[in-house]
């Protein structure tokens, strides 16, 4: 399974697989035709309230990764999530489609690394395991 992001904007193409678009709202100045979507997962787009406080402080990554990762933890987002979690599994090719400018740090990098998530089995082990489970390392309890 390979999961790509790819501006809405570009031109399809046959290695995108299947196109999903997860922005809340449709793209200015683009038809559907246009688009070549397969599905519109609008419900995983972050809120209009954090889209915008994004917008206007994108050197706020770190933080927007935090509260949308939070977002879709909403019982409201969880069929829309699901319905992603499938999509990847059933298809060999996925491309989530966005609309904004930032090409690295926006909505659809985020939930690639989700699905990307999904999909390592978990080792049980490690600085990250132990953070997961609550545990810290000997050498962070005596600073």
């Amino acid at each position: 399974m390979t999961i790509t992001i790819k501006r809405i904007y570009e031109p399809a193409s046959r290695k995108d697989g299947t196109r999903v678009l997860i922005d809340r709202l449709w793209p200015r100045g683009l038809t559907k035709a246009q688009a070549g979507i397969d599905e519109w997962l609008r419900d995983l787009a972050p809120s209009k309230e954090l889209r915008r406080w994004y917008h206007s402080q994108p050197e706020q990554w770190t933080a927007f990764r935090k509260k949308y990762l939070k977002e879709l933890q909403q019982p409201a987002v969880q069929n829309a999530l699901q319905q992603l979690y499938e999509l990847s599994r059933q298809k060999r090719r996925l491309t989530l489609l966005f609309a904004s400018r930032n090409e690295t740090r926006n909505n659809a990098t985020v939930l690639q690394e989700l699905l990307e998530g999904a999909r390592k089995p978990p080792t049980g082990t490690g600085p990250a395991a132990a953070q997961a489970s609550g545990r810290r390392s000997a050498a962070a309890r005596r600073r």
